[in-house]
């Protein structure tokens, strides 16, 4: 086993050991450098092993005693403890259940609002195409999916185009979702923690997040339940700032208690074993 293969092994037993630490100190016990380290990390984070949360690297309790082999031509090799293109099917078919079971939950007259997000986008396939209702989004994908639904009043909040998450987002579009009221929010997520909350991927998300929570009576929480005990780098809610959780029925018996002793109406749909 080469040093560097070493050396990553014993970082992600330092981690979960530790249950988190920081780049300095991670340096400090390995006797490498910061630079060294956050190279590690990266890695470590591509394959969902930790998740550098604020400057410090936290373990990803999915993840089954991952490790490290060297492999010729590489520096290293993540040995994967499932078949990612299955789990990625499987993912599938389970967002198409909780975007179908959420789409129900829209009626006559209602104004909504779908954030951006790989399950929202399955929700807005699912919209009947006679539901009359108004509909805010800011997801390319979304508008797309919704632009055909004559019986649909849309509102499109414009503004800069990511062409990672297909969002479009910008301070005119957060006025906007500030200055009308909304009956139901459709939120997505991407890491669900029960000490460091609700997180998503990028920063730019966040204040469109918040203004939409802010503007609605009803906030819905959608995503699949590979995202339980994940955490990413942006914060943009507790638990209990929702009112109603959507996810498929593989949650844990750990989190149907957490969800159900914080008065959040609980609904899971089949999801694949």
């Amino acid at each position: 086993m080469s040093k560097k293969t070493d050396r990553i092994n014993r970082l992600i037993d330092i981690i979960k050991t530790k249950n988190g630490a920081s780049v300095k100190e991670l340096a400090a016990m390995l006797g490498v450098s910061e630079m060294t380290i956050r190279r590690d990390l990266d890695v470590l984070e591509q394959h969902s092993i930790v998740n550098n949360v604020y400057g410090a690297a936290i373990y990803n309790p999915a993840t089954d005693n991952p490790t490290f082999k060297g492999r010729e031509g590489t520096d290293y090799d993540l040995s994967i403890p499932y078949d990612l293109s299955n789990a990625k099917s499987a993912r599938d078919i389970e967002k198409k259940s909780i975007g179908a079971f959420a789409a129900s939950l829209i009626n006559p007259g209602d104004i909504i609002v779908i954030d951006t997000g790989s399950t929202t986008e399955m929700l807005a396939e699912h919209i009947p195409d006679d539901t009359n209702a108004t509909v805010l989004c800011y997801n390319a994908n979304i508008l797309n999916s919704l632009r055909l639904k004559e019986n649909l009043t849309l509102i499109f909040s414009g503004g800069k185009y990511h062409p990672k998450t297909q969002m479009v987002e910008s301070l005119q579009g957060v006025e906007l979702i500030k200055s009308m009221r909304f009956t139901k929010a459709f939120i997505s997520a991407a890491g669900v923690h029960p000490s460091l909350g609700i997180t998503c991927v990028y920063d730019y998300e966040v204040p469109t997040k918040l203004a939409i929570m802010q503007s609605s009576v009803e906030k819905i929480l959608l995503f699949d339940s590979s995202k339980f005990n994940q955490v990413k780098p942006a914060f943009f809610g507790s638990l209990t700032d929702f009112d109603t959780i959507i996810t498929d029925d593989n949650i844990s018996d750990y989190w149907k208690e957490m969800i159900q002793s914080k008065n959040i109406k609980l609904y899971t749909v089949l999801g694949s074993k």
